[in-house]
């Protein structure tokens, strides 16, 4: 079984990839202190998570500063385990974004489990960032919205010609 981690004073929030468009491999990473936490996710949990945190803020106070330096993946990038499901809950008291993340697993295995505590700065900040993380890829076909490959695709809007 893999580790749960809760980290309740994250001092650095970030998500990022790694590789050459079309074959990136993007991560969340937080630290707290000397601990760095690094989860693997997909593309679209990167989008969603994002995309889903900007509307969060959207309904608060806007945040008095927004990090915008200091954002890179810490290295060496090394996943703890590759997340299965995400959640975000507020915590009005602390006036927190709490981020929760759960392991991929097999079927009938326990998954290990993350919860990070962020200020609504942090949240902001990560919130742009993994944007033009998931923005930077490749550029997608202009008639059926898959990516281009450098080498072009087979577009099925052209009956399986190649789009260059």
């Amino acid at each position: 079984m893999s580790s749960s981690f809760e980290i309740s004073e994250v001092d650095h929030l970030t998500t990022g990839a790694i590789g050459p468009p079309g074959q990136r491999v993007f991560y969340l990473q937080a630290r707290q202190g000397k601990q760095v936490v690094s989860l693997r996710l997909e593309k679209a949990q990167v989008a969603a998570l994002v995309a889903y945190l900007a509307g969060m803020l959207s309904d608060m106070p806007p945040p008095a500063e927004i990090p915008s330096t200091g954002m890179d993946l810490i290295e060496p990038v090394v996943a703890e385990w590759v997340v299965g499901s995400l959640g975000v809950t507020y915590d009005e008291d602390a006036d927190r974004v709490v981020i929760l993340a759960e392991e991929l697993v097999e079927e009938g295995e326990e998954p290990a489990r993350i919860r990070i505590s962020a200020t609504r700065e942090q949240i902001a900040a990560l919130s742009v960032r993994g944007a033009e993380a998931v923005a930077a890829g490749r550029p997608p076909c202009p008639l059926c919205g898959q990516p281009l490959d450098p080498e072009g695709h087979t577009c099925p809007r052209l009956n399986g010609h190649r789009e260059r």
